[in-house]
């Protein structure tokens, strides 16, 4: 028999890549990892590993020993919630955010699920989609809210489903002093984005390059409340969401963006959550609580 927990070091690798990345993100010493899977290779009687460099790779029989373990992963993650929900024990659900979900969409959700599930225990953790969509195929979460934006869709993974929550329109803000009446009026404007490689920053600068301008982005922060604190001190435009609001947003002029644009509010989880009545429980209350938001 296999033991599953190497099976799982297995299936991190083949994620992962390095044998150091495993260990950190399962808080194991490399030494450790490496002899669990030379225990696991004479477990499965055939070289799992090769080496790569000074790094070591998959061999084909690795590939598939874990293809195996994930689904093996998958059976352990049903049979656990069935019991967990036979016996009425505490369930546990991690979830990563994005920074905008974690400041206006959990409070209003952890205030619908106290009273529809009593005997849930939710855990949070405030993440940027790229990591936390990598992290739930590693099973470090069980559902991740995330965005993309129109012409910039998110990597599609295997074993993991999207289940849209809702638009969240995005707004030009301008300085309360601007005399701006849109985007083709600021090329000469201080910009806040997010850092680059994030996919709202490449969707920011296509919009300015199609109102015929390189953007001066001189101010890069992923936190957006410090892009509206810019804004209303004089000292940058920026694109925001809606979600980015939860207060009074007079501090700021906001103008409508050529085409209204909106990003996608989504959950994704892996499909092996499917028929889970308590990940679909936390669906809703997400589903609710931006039908429910309303910027002031």
């Amino acid at each position: 028999m296999f033991e599953l927990r190497r099976l799982r070091l297995l299936h991190e690798l083949a994620l992962r890549g390095t044998i150091a990345d495993v260990a950190a993100a399962l808080s194991y010493s490399p030494s450790t990892v490496s002899q669990q899977l030379a225990q696991l290779e004479r477990e499965a009687g055939a070289s799992l590993l090769e080496p790569d460099g000074r790094r070591v790779r998959l061999t084909t029989q690795g590939r598939l020993l874990a293809a195996h373990a994930a689904r093996a992963l998958e059976l352990d993650e049903a049979a656990r919630a069935d019991l967990s929900s036979a016996q009425h024990a505490q369930i546990t659900v991690r979830i990563a955010v994005m920074p905008t979900a974690a400041e206006t969409l959990v409070p209003p959700v952890l205030t619908l699920l106290t009273d529809r599930v009593p005997d849930l225990r939710l855990e949070m953790v405030e993440m940027a989609p790229e990591e936390g969509l990598f992290e739930l195929q590693a099973r470090a979460f069980d559902l991740v809210v995330a965005e993309q934006y129109s012409g910039y869709t998110r990597e599609l993974r295997e074993g993991i489903d999207r289940t849209l929550l809702g638009a969240d329109p995005v707004r030009l803000a301008v300085p309360p002093t601007s005399l701006a009446r849109g985007i083709s009026d600021l090329r000469d404007h201080a910009w806040a984005m997010e850092p680059r490689g994030a996919a709202v920053r490449e969707w920011s600068v296509q919009q300015c390059r199609a109102a015929g301008f390189e953007p001066d982005v001189r101010f890069e922060a992923t936190d957006l409340v410090a892009h509206a604190r810019l804004v209303a001190a004089g000292h940058a435009a920026a694109m925001l969401p809606d979600l980015a609001w939860t207060g009074d947003r007079s501090a700021v002029r906001l103008l409508e963006l050529p085409g209204s644009p909106v990003r996608e509010i989504f959950a994704a989880t892996r499909s092996s959550s499917r028929d889970n009545a308590t990940i679909a429980a936390v669906l809703d209350a997400l589903t609710e609580a931006l039908a429910a938001h309303t910027p002031h």
